[in-house]
């Protein structure tokens, strides 16, 4: 069933499949009651600001939350032309950041999570071929 519902929202959103499992595992570890220091929560690690402009009344509901960060990320893929790194960028340090730098953000967090993402989906993808 878990498997249904990535693939449903990654043709819903327009998201490839390896890149949402990626991003929660980088997020959460897949974990959907995690919380950081930041505030950010549940399996993709929204925001709460974030998780109310997306429509996600419960961020701490594993479905609403995968939805949510989907629904995220292809924004951020459309909004930067399909580019994977900058949507990566964007998704962790907001689409503004990738604007102003032209791509990834100079910040070691960033520039980190968008290569270990990458890494998680060339592997995914091999593992798929």
């Amino acid at each position: 069933e878990a498997w249904g519902e990535l693939k449903r929202l990654a043709e819903k959103y327009g998201v490839p499949v390896e890149m949402i499992l990626a991003v929660m595992m980088q997020e959460s570890g897949g974990n959907p009651d995690a919380k950081s220091p930041a505030g950010a929560m549940g399996l993709m690690q929204l925001m709460p600001g974030t998780a109310a402009g997306l429509g996600v009344g419960n961020p701490m509901d594993p479905k609403q939350n995968l939805e949510g960060g989907v629904k995220y990320l292809g924004q951020m893929l459309k909004q930067f032309g399909g580019d994977q790194t900058k949507a990566l960028a964007a998704y962790n340090a907001g689409p503004g950041n990738v604007q102003k730098h032209g791509g990834v953000p100079p910040f070691a967090e960033t520039q980190k999570y968008v290569a270990n993402i990458t890494a998680s989906m060339d592997n995914a993808s091999s593992a798929f071929a």
